[in-house]
């Protein structure tokens, strides 16, 4: 990728001195996270995919899990000490986030918001989520993603 192709997300590891190592997939119309991993030949376990809810004292809270999972609504909502979390609705997340559906990275959001992900990302040297763009990705390491924005891990999946 050349220089001037870099994501926001990207320009702002590079700022930090962060290493790490970038993805490319040509997008499909209908492309889901699972088919994403297969278009980066990676394993699903190891592709995150990074979702938005809102808590019932109206705080917003980021949440990473393997793009093959399913976020357990209640886990989350325990992780985060809230009584209960839902998803935002899809419209709000370019206001609230700076990112669209798809493409949303927990890196260069609008504002910086609390994330967990789900503790199997612990297993791994690095994990790979969206760099702020349909068809690119980065991977870099769990504590590097740590030097980015405030994370936590718990078990938050199905």
């Amino acid at each position: 990728m050349k220089k001037e192709d870099k994501t926001n997300v990207e320009r702002l590891l590079t700022q930090k001195k962060i290493p790490y190592q970038s993805h490319c997939y040509v997008d499909q119309p209908t492309t889901v996270g699972t088919e994403v991993a297969a278009l980066m030949g990676q394993d699903p376990a190891h592709v995150y995919k990074t979702l938005v809810t809102v808590g019932k004292s109206k705080k917003n809270y980021v949440f990473m899990v393997p793009v093959a999972e399913e976020l357990d609504l209640k886990k989350a909502a325990k992780a985060v000490g809230e009584k209960s979390i839902e998803m935002i609705p899809q419209k709000e997340l370019l206001p609230l986030t700076g990112y669209i559906h798809g493409g949303c990275s927990p890196i260069g959001m609008k504002k910086v918001f609390p994330t967990t992900i789900h503790q199997n990302a612990l297993n791994y040297d690095t994990i790979i989520f969206s760099a702020g763009k349909i068809g690119y990705q980065v991977e870099l390491s769990y504590a590097d993603l740590g030097k980015m924005i405030r994370i936590q891990a718990a078990d938050i999946i199905v």
